[in-house]
C-alpha cells in the first residue's frame, strides 16, 4: 500500500468503438482552459452559447433545450420519467440493449409500457406500434433512431405519425445518431429527444444533449405527480438553464467547454457536410469488408446507422483475441457485442472525428492482418482496395456535381 503512483499517462488510441470516439485536439484544448465557476457571469454567456449550438444541432427553436449533466443512459431517463405518471400507457419500439433500457426504465416509472420487437439487425414496423396503440390511451411512444448495440438505424417519420394518430408523445433516442444522420427535430415533430456528447459530436463523455416541445413542456406543466427523480426533473434543470440560472447543481464545467468547442466544429464543417461524410466513410467501410468475405448484421442498407457498422463474426474466429490484437499491436479499439448477440458480431464505430478515410484504410489493413494471423484466407489488399475504389468513385461524383 506504500507504493507511490505514477503520474497519469494513458495511451493514445484510434477509438473505432460506438462510442466514445476520438476528439479533436481543439476540443482537449478546450478542455483544458482554465475553470470558472458555475454562476460566474462570463460562464453564463459560456451556457448561452452552448443552448445556442444545440439548437442548431438539434435544428429546434425548443425552449427547454440543454446539455443534462449525465451520460446517454440519463437522458433515457430524463426523458421518459418526465413524461410518464402512474398509470400512463407508453408503447416502446425495442430492436436492441438500448431502446430495452428504454423501455426498462419506463416500466420502473409504474406505467403501463407495451414493448413492441423487432429482430436484432432489424428497425420496428410502424404498423406493429400501430396495432399495439389501438384503442389505447397512449401518452408515449418511444423509439431510438440509432440502436448503438446492432447498428440498426429507425426512420422516425413512420413512428412519428403513429404517435401523432395515437395522441402520444414521440421520443426518440438520438445517442448514436444525432450530428451523424439527417435530423430535424422541430420539422420532424419529436416531444423529447436526446443524445450523448461523447459520440458522433465527439466530445468527452459526461453530458447529455436534450430538447423538448411546447407540446412536451405542456405536458410536463399538468403533471399531477412530482417527477420521480430530483435530479432529472427537467422543470427545475431548466431554472439553471433558464433566463434566471437559477441554482440547481454543480456542472461538470470543462466538459461544458469541450462540448461546446465540439459543437462549434459540427457547425463550422455544417450539418449536411457532415451527413455525407458520415455516408460515404461508412459506404467504404462496407465495400472494404464484404471485398473480405464478411458479413453484417444489418442486410438491408437502408436500415444500416451510419455511425455503427455491426460485422458478423465469422466461424472459427475468436472475437476476444482480434479485438485485442487490434488494440495491442495497431492501437485500434473496437467493440464486440452484448447481450443476445454477444460473440457474434463486432461494432466499428466511424463517429465525428473518426469517421476519416485514413482511419477506415488502416483499420481495414489491420482487420486483414488479424484475420490472417486466425488462419483466415483474405486476399491481399482486397478490403483497402475496394475501399480506395469506392472514395475514387465518391469523389469524382462529388467534382461532377460542383
Amino acid at each position: 500500500m506504500t507504493e507511490p503512483i505514477g503520474e497519469l499517462n494513458p495511451p493514445v488510441r484510434l477509438m473505432l468503438t460506438p462510442g466514445p470516439s476520438s476528439v479533436d485536439p481543439r476540443v482537449y484544448r478546450a478542455l483544458a482552459t482554465p475553470l470558472v465557476g458555475h454562476m460566474d457571469p462570463w460562464f453564463r454567456g459560456c451556457m448561452d452559447e452552448t443552448q445556442v449550438l444545440l439548437r442548431q444541432i438539434f435544428q429546434t427553436e425548443n425552449r427547454i433545450t440543454l446539455p443534462l449533466s449525465a451520460s446517454g443512459s440519463g437522458g433515457i431517463e430524463a426523458s421518459v420519467v418526465n413524461v410518464l405518471e402512474e398509470g400512463d400507457e407508453a408503447i416502446v419500439a425495442v430492436n436492441g440493449v438500448f431502446s430495452e433500457r428504454m423501455y426498462e426504465i419506463a416500466t420502473r416509472a409504474s406505467s403501463k409500457v407495451t414493448k413492441v420487437e423487432a429482430p436484432y439487425g432489424k428497425p420496428v414496423d410502424p404498423e406493429d406500434v400501430r396495432r399495439a396503440g389501438k384503442g389505447k390511451k397512449i401518452k408515449m411512444v418511444g423509439l431510438a433512431q440509432g440502436e448503438t448495440s446492432t447498428g440498426v438505424l429507425t426512420k422516425i417519420d413512420g413512428v412519428r405519425k403513429v404517435a401523432e394518430e395515437l395522441g402520444a408523445l414521440l421520443v426518440a433516442d438520438t445517442v448514436a445518431s444525432l450530428a451523424a444522420v439527417p435530423l430535424d427535430v422541430d420539422r420532424e415533430r419529436v416531444d423529447v429527444c436526446f443524445s450523448g456528447s461523447q459520440k458522433a459530436i465527439s466530445a468527452p463523455p459526461g453530458m447529455s444533449p436534450i430538447t423538448v416541445s411546447a407540446a412536451a413542456e405542456d405536458v410536463f406543466r399538468k403533471r399531477k405527480t412530482k417527477v420521480q427523480s430530483w435530479y432529472f426533473d427537467l422543470t427545475t434543470a431548466m431554472n439553471y438553464w433558464g433566463k434566471d440560472r437559477l441554482y440547481h447543481h454543480t456542472p461538470p464545467i470543462s466538459l461544458i467547454f469541450a462540448l461546446r468547442e465540439a459543437m462549434r466544429l459540427v457547425m463550422e464543417e455544417g450539418l449536411e457536410a457532415r451527413w455525407e461524410r458520415h455516408r460515404v466513410n461508412q459506404l467504404a467501410l462496407i465495400d472494404g469488408l464484404e471485398a473480405m468475405g464478411l458479413k453484417l448484421l444489418v442486410e438491408k442498407p437502408a436500415d444500416r446507422l451510419p455511425t455503427v457498422t455491426a460485422v458478423m463474426v465469422p466461424a472459427g474466429a475468436d472475437d476476444v483475441k482480434l479485438r485485442n490484437q487490434l488494440l495491442d499491436e495497431f492501437n485500434i479499439e473496437i467493440a464486440g457485442g452484448f447481450g443476445a448477440i454477444k460473440g457474434k458480431i463486432w461494432r466499428v464505430g466511424l463517429m465525428g472525428y473518426c469517421s476519416q478515410k485514413p482511419n477506415v484504410l488502416l483499420f481495414l489493413a489491420a482487420l486483414e492482418k488479424c484475420l490472417i494471423d486466425q488462419g483466415f484466407r483474405v486476399a491481399s489488399g482486397a478490403g483497402v482496395g475496394a475501399a480506395v475504389q469506392h472514395y475514387t468513385h465518391a469523389e469524382t461524383a462529388a467534382a461532377a456535381s460542383r
